[in-house]
């Protein structure tokens, strides 16, 4: 059970979904609407695809996860310019998309997530990081399906503050993940 709580608790602190609210929010008004049970279903079919065979597919591609984590630290620092200036870089053509990227991967899935889990994997039994998995997925779901009650709540000057907040915490997080990736890959 231990071991249990603390896989949940870690995956839960770097999928960070409760800081990801006013990007979610941000998202969602820019293209209307966030299928809630897709992101979450691709998110966590991700995670369970990375935990089996997450180093053994980047191998196949050449990839390390170092490479890996450098490149989605990039991602994230981009949505976290966008959160704090309040400009727009990220450019869909096909607004439902925003449900798979950039809700799904990177912001739940992301590199960091993938590499925690691979982490994890060095450490915990696969059962139960999958079970981590399980219960973080819910927690995803049930944030996505309330975005507009949490809008509702904070009202537009709350949530301003809040992308700003957590955009400067989401752009923190990214840095940390790059400086920390992009020595080891020297």
């Amino acid at each position: 059970m231990d071991e249990f709580l603390t896989v949940t608790m870690v995956l839960f602190a770097v999928i960070d979904i409760l800081g990801s609210i006013p990007l979610i929010i941000s998202l969602r008004q820019k293209v209307g609407h966030v299928q809630s049970e897709k992101a979450t279903l691709v998110a966590t079919v991700i995670m369970i695809a990375f935990l089996f065979t997450g180093e053994k597919f980047l191998g196949l591609l050449g990839v390390d996860v170092n490479s890996f984590a450098v490149a989605g630290s990039l991602v994230l620092f981009f949505l976290a310019i966008e959160m704090i200036l309040g400009i727009r870089i990220y450019k869909e053509e096909n607004p439902d998309t925003a449900s798979i990227i950039p809700i799904a991967f990177p912001l739940i899935a992301g590199a960091g997530t993938l590499t925690t889990i691979i982490s994890l994997r060095a450490e915990y039994d696969y059962k139960i990081i999958l079970a981590g998995i399980l219960v973080n997925s819910l927690i995803v779901y049930i944030v996505l399906k309330n975005t507009e009650r949490l809008e509702r709540l904070f009202g537009n000057s709350g949530l301003g503050i809040l992308r700003k907040t957590f955009g400067i915490v989401l752009l923190a997080i990214s840095i940390k993940l790059f400086t920390q990736n992009i020595k080891l890959l020297f």
